[in-house]
């Protein structure tokens, strides 16, 4: 293929990122990598745009063919569509595990999920939540990212400015979505 592009939030950068970000490379010729919910900072998006990007760079340390692409928040489906089209041009392949990100670009790009890219035995399960909520924890979230992402993190001091900002709303919200499932069964 020769363009590829996928978004994600990359809020941190972690191992169950490494083998689609990998994948991507390797299936395309360039590959778009976008940062989604740039213009945030908020709970579920902790690390500034700069952050992300150097996260991102780091991860990707021996590639050199992809660009990394800021995408807003614009909270309007419809605008959200037209501005991601215009930014990312014709494609080959669009990668997402995003249900609501499929339904607004299926009828412009093939769209497939990031696993039907990665070999069985290289698929990690773990997501950005997870690992947020080991920082907030104090526990070992350092094992969840690439090594030189972490020392990124704990260099800048990050995950003290994540615990500190955001600790207390991390930790609540997971208490609520355990009681909510256990009280509905959900």
């Amino acid at each position: 293929m020769h363009r590829i592009a996928t978004i994600a939030r990359w809020k941190p950068v972690h191992n169950g990122h490494l083998p689609v970000l990998r994948a991507l490379c390797e299936a395309a010729d360039h590959a778009v990598i976008g940062m989604g919910s740039s213009n945030a900072y908020d709970l579920r998006n902790p690390f500034t745009l700069q952050e992300t990007e150097t996260m991102l760079r780091l991860a990707l340390s021996g590639w050199d063919n992809y660009s990394l692409l800021p995408v807003p928040d614009l909270h309007d489906g419809p605008r959200w569509r037209a501005m991601v089209k215009e930014m990312m041009g014709d494609l080959d392949l669009f990668v997402t595990d995003n249900p609501y990100v499929y339904h607004l670009l299926r009828d412009d790009y093939r769209v497939e999920r990031p696993v039907s890219l990665i070999p069985a035995q290289e698929q990690i399960r773990l997501n950005g939540t997870m690992v947020r909520l080991a920082m907030a924890r104090g526990e070992d979230w350092q094992s969840l990212t690439p090594p030189a992402v972490a020392d990124y993190i704990l260099q800048q001091g990050l995950d003290l400015r994540f615990r500190r900002e955001f600790g207390l709303q991390t930790l609540a919200q997971a208490a609520s979505s355990a009681a909510h499932i256990i009280f509905t069964g959900e």
